[in-house]
């Protein structure tokens, strides 16, 4: 298949063991929902695609190095978004921008907001407004609720993974989804288009989250909105593939010229990819 410029902007990496998890770690993946860099690299390519923005994953804690590294071997296709302890150094922030990092990560769903009360936290988030970076959101439900004010107050520009996995059975109304069409239209926020598996009920191909969708962008603006795959499928009890995901976008965006925005123009935009 022929590449066009287009980027897949929610995957993790797993490199060898010489990399160790966590001991903490909240999950360990399967062998079978594992991947390296190299690995994904391939995939994009299998699937016409050229860059990806890497999260990095939660079994690792805040150890950042394996992604930074496969960042480092993907001659300039791969930034990332950290995970990181809210007493950083600067000097720390600085190095993870210098190697590909454009935001942090922050998960609701597994932490609640204790990644908000720790020690450094506020120092934090007004650390990554001053450099541009993005706060990258990880919730579903109504767990947005409850951060949206602090993320409010803080200034920092939003970033929410799966267009914040609201259950499709609740509708449009529901008090978490309400707070993420809030954040759209407060335009300091871009939106994931990403892992529709994560709380579609029908499966392949997805269509109960459609509505979810179309409301997403209609808030957040097309200019304000990514897609992802969401590689290589974590934490799922049933098969995901690649292709699926990817198609919904025709689905979502019949327009070829507004899905080469969302897959092309607003991610060399928003996190510098050239």
């Amino acid at each position: 298949m022929s590449q066009v410029r287009a980027a897949d902007c929610h995957a993790h990496v797993f490199c060898d063991a010489t990399y160790a998890f966590a001991p903490d770690t909240v999950y360990t993946p399967e062998s079978s929902q594992r991947g390296t860099g190299a690995s994904f690299l391939a995939v994009l390519d299998a699937h016409g695609l050229t860059h990806g923005l890497l999260v990095a994953a939660q079994p690792y804690g805040r150890d950042n190095r394996c992604m930074l590294d496969s960042i480092a071997a993907s001659a300039g296709r791969l930034k990332g978004i950290a995970l990181v302890a809210p007493a950083i150094a600067d000097r720390d922030l600085a190095s993870l921008a210098d190697h590909g990092v454009v935001g942090i990560r922050m998960n609701l769903s597994t932490y609640g907001m204790r990644e908000f009360t720790e020690p450094g936290a506020d120092r934090l988030l007004a650390r990554i407004r001053e450099m541009g970076w993005f706060l990258q959101i990880h919730c579903e439900k109504d767990e947005l609720v409850q951060a949206a004010p602090l993320l409010r107050k803080s200034g920092v520009r939003l970033m929410v993974d799966h267009f914040g996995r609201p259950d499709v059975q609740r509708g449009l109304d529901q008090p978490g989804f309400a707070a993420l069409l809030e954040f759209g239209r407060s335009g300091n926020a871009i939106v994931k288009l990403s892992g529709p598996f994560r709380c579609s009920e029908d499966g392949v191909p997805y269509r109960d989250v459609d509505p979810f969708v179309a409301a997403a962008i209609d808030a957040f603006t097309l200019e304000h909105c990514v897609w992802g795959s969401d590689w290589p499928f974590v934490r799922v009890d049933e098969r995901v593939d690649y292709g699926p995901g990817l198609a919904c976008l025709a689905r979502w965006l019949p327009d070829a010229d507004d899905r080469q925005q969302v897959l092309w123009t607003n991610p060399a935009r928003l996190f510098g990819f050239q």
